[in-house]
């Protein structure tokens, strides 16, 4: 990706998750906005987007290694990272059997304890790989620890999931009796 793309899907991303109204942007209760509207928002936001357009904005998406946005006919909206006050709406859906969590040796204990919240974030995200997770948590400091997510028994039991993308899905919560770390 190109620097200049990398500073647009920053400011996509800044406008969709975490400060839309620095934007002017309205967001439905699932997130969505018109792409009119964000295309106008950064249009305004600096000088040399006036001549951006919306396949400039699909180009972007489209070519990220990590696919946090989605656009459905004129209208785009991030999947998760919201650092929003409320809850976007999600709509449950029965998970894959395991899931994976990417933590760290500093936050083990409690996780053990008292199972996987979504702390400063919309809800808990968990990765269908144990590469994802790994890159995850080698983000955090402390020793990577893995831990596998009985997704499947948890969804029997009412824990509600959401699919966030083609590798993350979501969580309110996962208690701790779902979860074991990887390799024990």
């Amino acid at each position: 990706m190109k620097h200049n793309d990398i500073r647009l899907s920053k400011a996509i991303s800044f406008a969709l998750r975490h400060q839309p109204w620095l934007f002017e942007l309205e967001l439905d209760d699932e997130g969505w906005v018109s792409l009119e509207d964000l295309l106008t928002a950064l249009h305004h936001d600096r000088p040399q987007w006036q001549s951006l357009t919306q396949a400039d904005i699909e180009r972007v998406i489209s070519s990220s290694d990590k696919q946090r946005f989605e656009i459905q006919n004129d209208r785009i909206r991030a999947f998760y990272g919201h650092s929003l006050p409320g809850k976007l709406k999600k709509t449950a859906a029965p998970p894959p059997t395991i899931l994976y969590h990417g933590t760290t040796s500093a936050a083990i204990d409690i996780i053990l304890r008292d199972g996987l919240k979504p702390m400063a974030r919309q809800y808990v995200h968990l990765s269908l790989d144990t590469q994802t997770a790994i890159a995850v948590a080698k983000r955090k400091h402390g020793h990577v620890i893995i831990l596998q997510v009985d997704a499947h028994t948890a969804h029997q039991d009412h824990v509600k999931f959401y699919e966030g993308n083609q590798s993350v899905w979501l969580a309110d919560t996962v208690p701790s009796i779902y979860l074991c770390i990887l390799g024990d």
